[in-house]
């Protein structure tokens, strides 16, 4: 009898803060972080004994230093992403359109740059996992795979 391992998988929470004129936030990465000099949402890994929410908050204020209520947060999106490296990543997007504070560069070891951008025609230096969620959130899509290798998947799983 075989004993199959247990999936575990890096769970990613992601915030795109929506401005009223469409546009979302997005950081340049720098220093000696993956995907440096790419562009992606406010966010990171869940941190051990955080739900999903209480880790978007703790990224959103830790990195450009705003404050959301918990009621302000909608789920927009599940990625489940497999990097180039063969890392699976489980990514929970949310959406808000209410911060308080300014969004600034809290972290200036790890990011360079906000932008706001149109996620209907995200700039191209997008880190690849970012163009792909900001793709199945402009088509109002709630779910999505990225990067998983074509043999094995559901027709209309994503790319």
């Amino acid at each position: 009898m075989s004993h199959r391992i247990r999936y575990r998988s890096v769970v990613d929470v992601m915030v795109l803060m929506h401005r009223t004129d469409g546009r979302v936030l997005l950081l340049r990465r720098a220093g000696d972080v993956y995907a440096r000099g790419l562009l992606a949402p406010p966010g990171g890994h869940l941190e051990d004994g955080e739900t999903v929410v209480e880790g978007a908050l703790r990224e959103a204020g830790e990195e450009v230093g705003v404050g959301i209520a918990p009621a302000d947060l909608e789920f927009c999106h599940l990625i489940h992403h497999h990097s180039p490296e063969g890392q699976a990543r489980l990514g929970v997007v949310f959406t808000t359109q209410r911060w308080s504070g300014e969004p600034s560069n809290r972290e200036p070891g790890k990011c360079s740059a906000l932008v706001w951008a149109d996620p209907g025609r995200p700039p191209a230096d997008c880190v690849p996992y970012t163009a792909a969620v900001l793709d199945r959130f402009c088509s109002g899509a709630l779910f999505s795979t990225h990067g998983w290798p074509r043999c094995g998947r559901p027709p209309g799983a994503g790319d």
